[in-house]
């Protein structure tokens, strides 16, 4: 059963004069009483202006009878920001579960053996089983083996995981700017540039190229704005390096985030 103040995403089944009674989605459909004074803030004419039949909302839990099997919510105790937030978190456990019952269906089992075998587990971990679903597209493998998914579950999943989720990435790039005198000034460059590459790691992708001597772009791809930053801000740091040494001109200019 819901904790009471728990935002809940509930159907709306039938109404009556003095309220109305709900599912709640995510318990089963469990059956849920919504009175006329927890509908609106403000008062109604009609409880018809407020809510419809089969129309979804999120409702916050006041009571719980556990006893008696009985919860009563509240429409006018939802905030505009804690709708959106309980809606997003719906959806994005609507899309795990999804994810496991198609890798599910691969090994023909259920999709509470499912949960069982590995939606916890992936939940412990990482707090959210979509979550866990995302690091797995980000770095493989690897992120379900780590949260103890059994072995016969892991194809099954990247394959899923594969079809079903895009990771979005961001860019950040600038300009190297080098010149040199020296008669091997091309090699000396080379080194600098690839010094600059050399020293970003992980899950981060690094493209250089020559725009036309002496600039050449950095471009940094990476999972999102802070490690691609601190990234760009490695390779930078070490190309100055680099440069000092091998006796290059070296000037960096910014560009702006993508």
């Amino acid at each position: 059963m819901p904790e009471v103040n728990e935002f809940v995403v509930a159907t709306i089944r039938e109404i009556f004069d003095y309220g109305a009674y709900v599912e709640l989605d995510e318990y089963n459909n469990m059956r849920a009483y919504l009175p006329w004074s927890e509908i609106a803030s403000k008062w109604v004419r009609d409880i018809r202006e407020v809510i419809r039949e089969n129309q979804k909302v999120v409702v916050k839990v006041i009571r719980v009878n556990k006893a008696k099997g009985q919860v009563d919510v509240s429409l006018k105790r939802v905030y505009d920001s804690d709708r959106k937030k309980k809606i997003l978190e719906f959806k994005r456990k609507q899309r795990a579960e999804k994810i496991l019952e198609l890798a599910a269906q691969r090994l023909k089992r259920t999709l509470d053996e499912a949960y069982e075998q590995v939606g916890w587990k992936l939940e412990d971990v990482y707090g959210e089983i979509l979550a866990a679903f995302e690091r797995a597209a980000l770095e493989g493998e690897g992120a379900l083996r780590d949260a103890g998914v059994p072995e016969e579950w892991i194809a099954p999943l990247m394959e899923v995981i594969e079809k079903h989720i895009e990771i979005k990435k961001v860019e950040v790039e600038g300009v190297f700017i080098l010149r040199t005198t020296r008669p091997d000034g091309i090699r000396a460059i080379k080194r600098v540039l690839k010094a600059a590459k050399s020293a970003v790691n992980g899950n981060v992708e690094v493209r250089i190229y020559t725009i036309g001597a002496p600039r050449y772009r950095i471009e940094i791809v990476a999972e999102n704005y802070k490690i691609a930053e601190r990234a760009l801000s490695k390779a930078v740091s070490e190309a100055e390096k680099v440069a000092k040494k091998e006796n290059v001109s070296f000037q960096f200019q910014r560009a702006k985030k993508k």
